[in-house]
């Protein structure tokens, strides 16, 4: 397909039956869902064998802290480099790259015996994994109109929670069988299995051999204001809404992080399971959280047909998702493990709603050309957050054995977050770049 045409972005007519207009689209979200599952799977290994690390190696809770450390400070400068990057060489070169970088680092791990070699192939799986959702959320406003990017972004990113849950079906009967050096290497065939489909598949909207005049015209409609001349990073620090998205995920993000490194820790801690029982919880937790990622992709959609407006919709929603995280800061005092596992299934999947949603607030805010740099400068400041709570998580957890203060962080700072976005970037104005 050639070039976009002055008749390729006219508006589809009011009202066409959306079945008619084509799905490449979403073919290529199911590409991001496989990628940001795969992306998971890889960083969710070292949770799972957390506890036969610390018997095989001696690893402490410090220990880990530092080195959930490194692949969070490695994650903050990947997302420095990686977001200008994927908006400079495009998503279908910078995708492959960044998995092939996280794919061989996750591999790597098998080659470490003590707690500085971990620290080493987690720096670098940071570096690689940090590309991910720059690229994802970048193809998402290449190739989905406005109004269908919230729910794109939700399908993708509980490919977040797939990848949690297929790694405690994997990880544990391939550490029981062939050992934990092995559980690191399996995950590496399911990444060249995708690069090959991505590199053979994925094109620009402009590009792309199968695409309909009528989708494209579908996902171009609102081009016109969407693009916009291209701006240096550094001036990108100068507006609000960069401030407003990188300061909601500085404070939430670290949350999502520490779910994933710490709740096979904490089951095993509060409920001792051993590695052939940890499996069912954080099955089912993450199960939920796939639920409540889609579900929160979906949810601005019903305050749209209120009356409100598209981005009054998409605040409403977020503050749903994190009103329902509340119920997490009692779990230090539950000695039920299905009430546990049902307020972590909610809080996670409320997590991955608010998370599709404050996502799409960058394609909201920004015009497409600056995405990726403003997802990379907000990924980086939640790996910052990330870093930071690991390293209070390692000592708390040494000196109290007690997630209290822990759950009660989680439970806050949704709410905090939100209201710090109300504050910097009210309405979530859209932001209009001088020539």
């Amino acid at each position: 397909m050639g070039p976009v045409s002055e008749v390729d972005l006219e508006a589809e007519e009011p009202g066409f039956p959306v079945g008619r207009i084509g799905r490449v689209r979403w073919t290529i979200c199911a590409m991001l869902f496989f990628a940001t599952s795969i992306n998971y799977m890889d960083r969710q290994v070292i949770a799972l064998l957390k506890p036969t690390l610390s018997q095989s190696i001696g690893l402490t809770e410090i220990d880990y802290g530092y080195i959930v450390d490194a692949f969070q400070i490695a994650y903050a400068i990947g997302l420095l480099i990686a977001g200008r990057v994927v908006d400079k060489v495009g998503t279908r070169i910078g995708y492959i790259g960044v998995m092939a970088v996280w794919s061989l680092s996750a591999m790597g791990h098998a080659l470490a015996s003590t707690p500085f070699g971990f620290g080493i192939a987690r720096f670098f799986l940071g570096l690689g994994e940090s590309g991910n959702f720059p690229a994802a959320i970048k193809t998402v406003a290449e190739w989905f109109p406005q109004s269908e990017r919230s729910l794109a972004t939700g399908i993708f990113n509980s490919g977040a929670n797939v990848g949690a849950v297929l790694a405690p079906l994997i990880v544990p009967w391939i550490t029981l069988h062939y050992g934990w050096r092995a559980a690191f290497l399996a995950t590496g065939v399911f990444s060249m299995i995708w690069i090959g489909w991505w590199f053979k598949y994925y094109r620009r909207p402009a590009d792309h051999p199968t695409l309909t005049g009528m989708e494209l015209r579908h996902i171009y409609q609102e081009a016109a204001t969407q693009m916009g001349p291209n701006v240096p990073w550094v001036k990108l620090l100068g507006y609000r809404q960069t401030w407003a998205f990188a300061s909601a995920k500085f404070l939430t993000d670290p949350i999502w992080w520490f779910y994933l490194f710490w709740l096979p820790s904490y089951f095993s801690a509060k409920f001792h399971l051993n590695l052939s029982h940890i499996g069912l919880p954080l099955i089912i937790v993450y199960n939920m959280s796939a639920v409540g990622s889609v579900g929160g992709g979906w949810l601005p959609a019903p305050f749209r047909k209120l009356g409100l407006s598209a981005s009054s919709s998409r605040v409403f929603a977020m503050l749903v998702c994190a009103c329902l995280v509340l119920p997490v800061f009692t779990l230090s005092n539950i000695s039920s493990e299905w009430m546990a596992i049902g307020i972590l299934g909610i809080a996670t999947g409320a997590h991955q709603g608010w998370s599709a949603n404050l996502f799409t607030t960058v394609s909201d805010m920004f015009p497409r050309n600056a995405v990726g740099a403003v997802v990379g400068i907000g990924g980086m400041a939640g790996s910052v957050g990330g870093a930071l709570l690991a390293f209070f998580t390692g000592h708390i957890l040494e000196r109290t054995h007690s997630y209290a203060i822990l759950f009660f962080l989680s439970s806050s700072a949704y709410l905090v977050a939100l209201m710090i976005m109300r504050l910097l970037a009210p309405g979530l104005k859209k932001v209009e770049f001088g020539g």
